[in-house]
C-alpha cells in the first residue's frame, strides 16, 4: 500500500511557474537545481547575447561589487531564445513522449544546461509548465489553425505547441513568431489561432469545457458536478501559476521576524491571507540557496497544507503523523508541540524518512521518532501495535489523485485514469481504518488529502463513520476560530480551492473518538 509521494482559451494565465522539487508532498514549489555537468545543447548564443557579453567584459571594473538581486532584476541579460527553445523541447519531450514527471524532467534537463543564465532557466521552466497546463487547449487550437498539424513530426509539433502556448499566455504574435524558429506555414498557423479559439467558444458547454479547461473528460465531468456554474473559474485557477509560499518555523521565530530576515537577503514577501505562519515570496530565486533556509527558519509549504496542519492542534503529548513522507507537516506539528512530547512520523519510504531526519535537524526539531513501516499485510498492522489506543492525535494525510495540485504538477492530470482514482479511494479507506486503531478514547483522527474530488474526501469520511459510530465530526471552524473559519467557508470540513482561497486544493476532516 503506497504512501503519497505527495478556462477559456483566450484568457491570460501567468506563465512563470516553478517546477516542483519533489521534496515535499504538498508544496512542490522549488526550482530545479542548476547542476554541474556540461550542457549537451548544440545551439549557439545569438548575436545579441554575444554583443552583451562582450560589452560587459570591457566595461566591468575588476573589483566591482556583485549586483544585488534587485539590480539584476532591473537589468536582466537578454534571453537567448535559441538555447531556451532547445531546452524547452528536451524537457517537454521527456514529459510527454517518455512519460517522466515534469519536475524531474526539468531538473534533468537544466542540470545539463550549465550555460543558461538564471533568467533563461526560469523561462524554460515557465514555458514548459505553461504548456503542460494548457496542453489539451493548445492541441485543439493548433488542429484547427494548422490543418496538417497531426501529420507533422513530433519536434515540429512541439515547437508549434510552445509557440501557441506563449501566445495563449499573452505574448505578442510577432515576437513569438520571430523567436520560435518557425517555417512560414507554421507562422501563418499562429495567426489563425483567434479563429480557432472562436470555434472552441462555439462548442456546446459539455464539449467545450474539457478542452478549454485542459482536463481529461472524466475529470471535467467531476469538476462540473462539483463546482457547477463556477467550474470554468475553478479550472482556470488550476491553470494559473501557484505562488511560492513558505512557513515560518515557529520554534525559531514568528512570521514577522522571518519577513525581516528575508528582507536582509533582498527577498520581498507578503503575508499569506489565511495561515498566520505563511509568507508568499515575491522575489524569484532558489530558496534552497538562502541562508534563512539553510539555518532552518522556514520550510516551503503551500498555505492550504499549513491549514491542514493547523487542524491537528497537536498537544505536547503523543501525536502520530501516519503518512509523513518527507516531513513537511511533521515539522509543523513539532512546532505546535513546542518540541515536547512524542511525535511519531511513519512512512514506507526509506529515502523520505532520511529526508525527514535531515530536515528535522535543520529545523531544530528533536521530538520526532521516525519509523519505517511495511506497506501492507500482517506486518504492517503489527508494526503499529505499540501505539494502539495511545495517541491523542493521528494525522492521515493520505495519498491521493493530487487534483488539488494541478497548478504545480500540471502533467498529473494526463496520467490519472478512472481506474487509478478507484485505487486511490480503496487505499484511503484502508489507511484510515488501519491508523484509526492508534487513536485513544477522546483523541482525534484528522484525515486530509490534496484532492478536490468528493469520492476521495467526503465519501471516504462517510464510509468510515458508517462503520465507526464511536467517532463524530468536529467542525473545522471550531478549531480554526470564527474569523479564519469564516474565511475558509461553511460546512464541517476544510475544503480549499485555488479559485476561492488562492491555495492548492485541500480537504480536511477532524473526527473525535468518544471517551
Amino acid at each position: 500500500m503506497a504512501q503519497k509521494s505527495k478556462s477559456r482559451p483566450t484568457s491570460r494565465s501567468s506563465a512563470t511557474s516553478r517546477p516542483s522539487s519533489g521534496t515535499s508532498r504538498s508544496s512542490g514549489t522549488s526550482r530545479p537545481s542548476s547542476g554541474a555537468s556540461r550542457s549537451s545543447g548544440t545551439s549557439r548564443p545569438s548575436a545579441t547575447s554575444r554583443h552583451h557579453t562582450a560589452k560587459k567584459s570591457t566595461n566591468e571594473r575588476p573589483h566591482s561589487k556583485k549586483p544585488t538581486l534587485k539590480e539584476q532584476a532591473r537589468s536582466p541579460r537578454p534571453v537567448r531564445e535559441d538555447l531556451v527553445l532547445q531546452a524547452c523541447l528536451e524537457a517537454y519531450a521527456l514529459v510527454r513522449h517518455e512519460g517522466r514527471l515534469s519536475d524531474r524532467a526539468l531538473d534533468f534537463t537544466l542540470r545539463r544546461k550549465t550555460n543558461l543564465y538564471s533568467s533563461e532557466r526560469r523561462a524554460v521552466a515557465e514555458r514548459v509548465y505553461a504548456l503542460l497546463r494548457r496542453q489539451r487547449t493548445v492541441d485543439f487550437l493548433l488542429s484547427r489553425a494548422h490543418p496538417g498539424f497531426e501529420s507533422l513530426d513530433s519536434t515540429r509539433q512541439d515547437v508549434l505547441r510552445l509557440a501557441a502556448s506563449r501566445i495563449l499566455h499573452g505574448e505578442a504574435l510577432g515576437d513569438v513568431s520571430r523567436t520560435s524558429s518557425l517555417t512560414s506555414v507554421d507562422a501563418s498557423a499562429l495567426g489563425a489561432l483567434p479563429q480557432a479559439a472562436a470555434a472552441l467558444e462555439a462548442l456546446p458547454e459539455k464539449k467545450r469545457f474539457p478542452i478549454a479547461a485542459s482536463l481529461p473528460d472524466f475529470l471535467a465531468e467531476r469538476f462540473l458536478a462539483l463546482y457547477g456554474k463556477d467550474a470554468a473559474r475553478a479550472a482556470e485557477a488550476m491553470n494559473e501559476r501557484a505562488p511560492l509560499t513558505v512557513r515560518a518555523n515557529l520554534l525559531k521565530e514568528d512570521r514577522d521576524a522571518l519577513a525581516k530576515r528575508l528582507a536582509t537577503e533582498e527577498v520581498e514577501c507578503k503575508p499569506s491571507l489565511l495561515s498566520p505562519m505563511g509568507l508568499h515570496l515575491e522575489t524569484r530565486m532558489n530558496v534552497f540557496s538562502l541562508e534563512t533556509f539553510r539555518e532552518g527558519f522556514l520550510e516551503i509549504q503551500d498555505e492550504g497544507s499549513q491549514l491542514l496542519g493547523m487542524l491537528v492542534d497537536a498537544p505536547p503529548t503523543r501525536v502520530v503523523d501516519a503518512c509523513a513522507g518527507a516531513g513537511g507537516k511533521t515539522l509543523q506539528l513539532a512546532a505546535q508541540m513546542k518540541n515536547r512530547g512524542d511525535l511519531h512520523a511513519l512512512d514506507i519510504d526509506t529515502r523520505r524518512m532520511e529526508d525527514l531526519k535531515k530536515r528535522a535537524r535543520r529545523a531544530g526539531v528533536h521530538n520526532v521518532r521516525a519509523q519505517l513501516i511495511a506497506a501492507e499485510g500482517p506486518e504492517a498492522d503489527s508494526s503499529l501495535d505499540s501505539l494502539a489506543g495511545k495517541a491523542d492525535r493521528v494525522l492521515v494525510d493520505a495519498p491521493c489523485s493530487g487534483t488539488g495540485t494541478f497548478r504545480r504538477k500540471p502533467d498529473a492530470r494526463y496520467r490519472l485514469t478512472p481506474e487509478q482514482l478507484a485505487e486511490h479511494v480503496a487505499r484511503q479507506k484502508a489507511l484510515l481504518e488501519r491508523f484509526s486503531r492508534m487513536v485513544k478514547p477522546g483523541g482525534r483522527l484528522i484525515y486530509g488529502t490534496c484532492s478536490v474530488l468528493r469520492e476521495e474526501n467526503e465519501a471516504v469520511i462517510e464510509d468510515f463513520l458508517s462503520r465507526h459510530p464511536e467517532y463524530t465530526v468536529r467542525p473545522v471552524a471550531e478549531l480554526l476560530g470564527p474569523e479564519l473559519g469564516a474565511k475558509v467557508g461553511p460546512g464541517p470540513f476544510l475544503r480549499l480551492a485555488p479559485h476561492l482561497h488562492g491555495t492548492d486544493g485541500f480537504f480536511g476532516a477532524v473526527l473525535v473518538r468518544a471517551k
